[in-house]
């Protein structure tokens, strides 16, 4: 049953949680709201924020034998270190970049040019970083795009739905961990199994951008050979992407300076403050998962970590749908739908998409904004939501996500809200 519905985390835990962030509670200007938009960039972690502005003003360069160098070289082996933790990964490489989708075309364009194959295989609801990469080297390299259809009833993809596209001479596979609009999570563990029973040298690439602060990814367990996340939704800082490259992926050609190693994928130095944020979010993670686990291992801990953020995140996201005994959920406030509402939790991250029906949801975000909640409008005339939209069948939709920084009392008054203004 806890499985099923998730479970809450202590309230004196949900303040020390809180306490950790920035602008949990209020913003900027120190006014009350309800920041339920942490799918296009979560709260930061109070000491990531520190670390990477404490790291970034050491002028020195990492390149230099000093002390203050190797200081540097210390904290960047150590994030490196801590990002192929957070994959439960061994070996391979790991490269920062400016952003996750500037990495994500990188590692398309390495794997689509040197790796044979007739065809480039996605999924229609891939993030345009991934789907826009692999579509243009489709093109660029005259080979065939397959693109398999999502599930307008649990608002993932199915499996079979992936597999019956690859074949001998597909190149290489690209799917995401979660849908950043339903929340959906797709079964990668079963796609990735079942493609490589048919081609086992696939190569496969997956991002893990919007998924990665919501549970746990182990790459022990389901190997591929190219995942992305960005730190800026996984509590960390903008200006970054954290990017890792199994050992043959990253043997590929690729752009390099020609002194470097062969499987060496940074271009100039890349800043040490960026594998500090990693190292703190890390910690941060352990830090929680004490409160559940008496391991003294450090990935144990991560683990129970990420584990009871999804368990509280699940716990959240079935109070918003079913309420309680004094507050109806979304699925019984008159005049709102949820919208590829899949009764599995399980199956999903901390996404909810919503309708009016007497708003569209521009207006209804507007509506939002004047009571102190932030939430998004995912409408067919953005780039960055039209494909996945028309799969669905949908015109649009506000797209609801909140965070394990939340409370049960948080989502209580957002429901109070949404009934309020469903009655306009």
């Amino acid at each position: 049953m806890k499985e099923s519905i998730g479970s809450l985390f202590p309230e004196e835990l949900t303040r020390e949680i809180k306490a950790r962030f920035h602008h949990v509670d209020h913003d900027f200007d120190g006014k009350a709201r309800l920041f339920f938009d942490n799918a296009g960039g979560s709260f930061r972690l109070k000491a990531a924020t520190e670390r990477s502005a404490s790291v970034d003003a050491i002028p020195d360069c990492t390149e230099r034998m000093h002390h203050a160098a190797r200081h540097l070289q210390a904290i960047q082996t150590e994030g490196t270190d801590d990002f192929r933790f957070i994959l439960n990964a061994t070996g391979g490489t790991v490269f920062a970049s400016l952003t996750a989708s500037g990495a994500m075309f990188d590692m398309v364009r390495a794997i689509a040019e040197n790796v044979p194959g007739t065809n480039l295989v996605t999924t229609t609801l891939e993030h345009p970083s991934s789907f826009d990469a692999v579509s243009y080297y489709a093109q660029h390299l005259n080979k065939e795009l397959r693109v398999a259809k999502s599930n307008p009833v649990t608002g993932g993809i199915d499996v079979e739905d992936v597999v019956m596209l690859i074949d001998q001479n597909t190149c290489f596979l690209s799917v995401m961990y979660a849908s950043n609009i339903s929340g959906a999570k797709i079964d990668i563990k079963n796609i990735v199994r079942r493609a490589r029973m048919i081609k086992p040298d696939l190569y496969v690439i997956v991002d893990a951008v919007q998924h990665a602060p919501h549970g746990v990814i182990d790459l022990e367990d389901t190997p591929v050979d190219a995942l992305n996340i960005a730190p800026y939704k996984f509590f960390g800082c903008r200006g970054s992407g954290m990017s890792w490259l199994s050992n043959r992926a990253a043997r590929l050609p690729h752009h390099k300076l020609n002194g470097k190693p062969i499987d060496f994928w940074d271009l100039g130095s890349s800043a040490p403050a960026q594998f500090a944020v990693i190292t703190a979010i890390v910690d941060y993670v352990c830090w929680l998962g004490t409160h559940f686990t008496g391991a003294t291992d450090r990935r144990a801990r991560f683990v129970a970590g990420m584990h009871n953020i999804e368990l509280h995140e699940r716990a959240l996201l079935s109070r918003m749908l079913d309420g309680s005994l004094d507050i109806p959920g979304l699925r019984r406030i008159n005049g709102v739908k949820v919208l590829l509402d899949h009764p599995d939790l399980t199956k999903r991250d901390l996404i909810v998409a919503t309708a009016f029906q007497n708003l569209s949801p521009a207006d209804a975000v507007r509506e939002y904004e004047k009571r102190g909640v932030v939430v998004y409008e995912r409408v067919a005339t953005s780039l960055y939501s039209r494909r996945m939209l028309d799969s669905f069948g949908i015109d649009g939709a506000i797209r609801v996500s909140p965070l394990h920084c939340h409370s049960g009392a948080d989502i209580d008054q957002f429901l109070t809200i949404t009934a309020q203004i469903a009655k306009l």
